[in-house]
């Protein structure tokens, strides 16, 4: 069974300072047909204004993922971390009992581009923790790279939960497949340009649940890139 989410028929919120699409309900957008996906709750894609970004603020039982399209996103937390991220780099942060931290576009001059991902934990009230590792394109070239995964396998970042997450890069005539464990769930989320799945031309800010399949396929029809969740 496939379920199409098309781009324009998402939540949409734009504040001036940060303007951004919800895959799923979140925040003052609500659809009860759109509650998230087996564990996959959230993907917002945001875009915040130069020197501009959300202030000091509380997570708790939550894995999140951080994966910037361009510009550079810059990272404080209450466990002591601050890094800037930038396209290419994939961020963990699994709020566990309690974390604050803060977003903040890194330019002066430069929007800020990226996904804003949660999934739900298997295990709540786990200790906090933080991770960042970066992902070329010539990693993605083609292929779909593992980047986040419950036991870190690959060199992926470790979400606590039953989930694994995969990034790829495509231009025209190129194909990879994702094969699908029985009673396995799969979501595409088109990052940028446009693919083929399924036998559906997906565009940017598609999205695509799949359920009773046994493989993903992504063949590029023009430059584009995905990520594909493997999901229970």
């Amino acid at each position: 069974m496939l379920k199409l989410r098309q781009a324009e028929s998402r939540g949409h919120a734009n504040h001036g300072w940060l303007d951004s699409y919800h895959s799923f309900s979140f925040g003052s957008y609500y659809d009860q047909a759109h509650m998230g996906f087996r564990n996959l709750r959230v993907i917002n894609e945001d875009r915040v204004a130069p020197g501009q970004g959300f202030g000091t603020h509380p997570h708790s039982d939550m894995e999140i993922v951080s994966y910037v399209i361009s510009g550079s996103l810059a990272h404080r937390d209450s466990m002591g971390n601050g890094s800037t991220i930038r396209p290419g780099d994939v961020q963990r942060m699994s709020a566990g009992t309690g974390v604050t931290h803060s977003e903040f576009n890194g330019s002066r001059s430069e929007t800020v581009h990226f996904l804003q991902i949660w999934l739900l934990p298997s295990k709540r009230g786990i200790q906090p923790g933080y991770e960042q590792k970066s992902f070329s394109t010539a990693d993605k070239n083609g292929t779909l790279r593992l980047i986040a995964s419950p036991d870190g396998r690959d060199d992926s970042v470790t979400i606590h939960t039953d989930a694994s997450i995969y990034a790829g890069v495509f231009s025209v005539g190129q194909q990879a497949k994702l094969a699908l464990a029985e009673g396995r769930h799969g979501y595409v989320h088109v990052v940028t340009g446009q693919v083929l799945v399924a036998g559906l031309l997906l565009q940017a800010g598609d999205g695509l649940a799949i359920s009773g399949e046994s493989s993903v396929a992504v063949e590029g029809t023009e430059s584009g890139e995905v990520l594909v969740f493997d999901l229970p």
